[in-house]
């Protein structure tokens, strides 16, 4: 299991990255696959924008972008959150900020295990899963 975690333009956030690995990989395994190499970069709004639209042509901001690189049943992939993103939205739906990060950390994993959100039906079923991954959160110390 490797998971990392690293910054473009912004710092890491307050987080207990061993109680994250842990739990990351348990999603993973509880979904029936295995950790490869999955990569955090926590970035700024404008750093994220500027890959959205070199990489994804969109121009607009958003809280993660997922670069899948899974095999099989090996999840590997980069993720580059916005702290930026994920401030302005913890503020909008009124929860608190790790809370959030949390949700678009384990976000990008469901993504690199197959799980889209593209459709309505689809964004029911990312919000089940995301709901199930952070319950296992509270399990971990």
């Amino acid at each position: 299991m490797l998971i990392t975690y690293d910054t473009c333009e912004a710092s890491i956030p307050a987080i207990d990255q061993k109680r994250l690995s842990e739990w990351i990989n348990r999603v993973v395994v509880n979904n029936s696959f295995e950790i490869g190499e999955i990569n955090y970069y926590f970035c700024s709004d404008n750093y994220l924008l500027e890959m959205n639209r070199e990489h994804l042509n969109h121009d607009y901001f958003t809280d993660i972008i997922t670069f899948d690189y899974t095999v099989a049943d090996i999840v590997s992939g980069d993720l580059f959150i916005s702290v930026d993103t994920v401030l302005d939205n913890a503020k909008e739906y009124g929860c608190e900020y790790l809370q959030e990060l949390h949700r678009v950390m384990i976000h990008g994993v469901l993504h690199l295990m197959g799980i889209d959100d593209k459709t309505d039906e689809d964004q029911e079923i990312m919000t089940q899963k995301e709901d199930e991954s952070l319950a296992l959160l509270s399990d971990i110390d």
